[in-house]
């Protein structure tokens, strides 16, 4: 058997078991139409009627359509101590198609499907000083440098803008998952930046070609978008497609908060 095939038969079985993963986990309950698909609370955010703290909440679901076979779409919610509803924030690209800013801030459902896929918790803080905490997301948000433009490969998409947020805002130690296609955009002028979750280093081409070493992230490479990595920490490999696996995968995600409900919107 030469090099080659060596090498290139494992890259074959792993790019088969990344597409298959991925169409999975796409294809779990999708509807052929947008316009009816679930958008429902799937019980993960605390009830704001019997959670006087403050919370942030950051969660991250399959996009709709065929880029959910490779990539997340991410969204952060807050709520504010005594807050009777949550506030979420997040850019959508086809805001910019209809001469809107790309990124919406609005009261909303948090932990709401995006467009029938569930969504995951990739971070919750609640209690004592996250008020401070969402003073600062809320300013980071509104000066998100590319409101006005939104392009899904290679950014600056709504991945982009939690990245953004991420780093702005060190006390939240954001950590996307390598399914965040676009959390690696940087402008041309900027080639290196600190880590997302601000626990190290990252250097990015425009979010085509770069590494990140940190303690939250680990060390993960990105080439063409797709993100290769290892987390020594959490014992975890994060991978294109897939996501993050290994033995300590679902420590990195956040736990849902005790007795939630599935929370509401009020109407004005």
């Amino acid at each position: 058997m030469t090099w080659r095939r060596i090498l290139f038969r494992p890259a074959t079985l792993f790019l088969a078991l990344a597409v298959t993963v991925g169409l999975t986990a796409w294809g779990r309950n999708v509807s052929a139409d947008w316009r009816t698909a679930n958008r429902d609370s799937v019980g993960i955010a605390p009830d704001p009627a019997t959670t006087p703290e403050p919370v942030i909440q950051v969660y991250g679901a399959r996009t709709y359509g065929w880029r959910g076979v490779f990539a997340v779409h991410t969204w952060i919610a807050v709520k504010p101590e005594n807050a009777s509803q949550y506030t979420v924030y997040h850019v959508i690209g086809w805001q910019v198609r209809r001469g809107l800013p790309a990124v919406v801030i609005r009261k909303d459902i948090p932990d709401r499907r995006w467009y029938d896929a569930e969504p995951v918790l990739l971070k919750h803080l609640q209690g004592d000083g996250i008020g401070a905490i969402i003073d600062k997301v809320d300013a980071a948000a509104r000066s998100y440098p590319y409101a006005d433009r939104y392009t899904a490969y290679p950014g600056p998409n709504s991945n982009t803008f939690t990245a953004w947020v991420g780093r702005q805002v060190p006390e939240l130690q954001l950590d996307l998952p390598p399914t965040a296609i676009g959390k690696d955009y940087m402008p041309p002028d900027t080639l290196a930046d600190s880590g997302i979750s601000n626990t190290g280093l990252q250097v990015s081409f425009l979010g085509l070609l770069g590494v990140t070493v940190a303690r939250e992230e680990g060390l993960e490479i990105n080439i063409a978008g797709l993100s290769f990595g290892i987390d020594p920490g959490d014992l975890s490999l994060r991978l294109p497609l897939i996501g993050t696996i290994g033995p300590g995968a679902e420590d990195k995600r956040e736990k849902p908060a005790p007795e939630p409900v599935r929370v509401s919107v009020e109407s004005d």
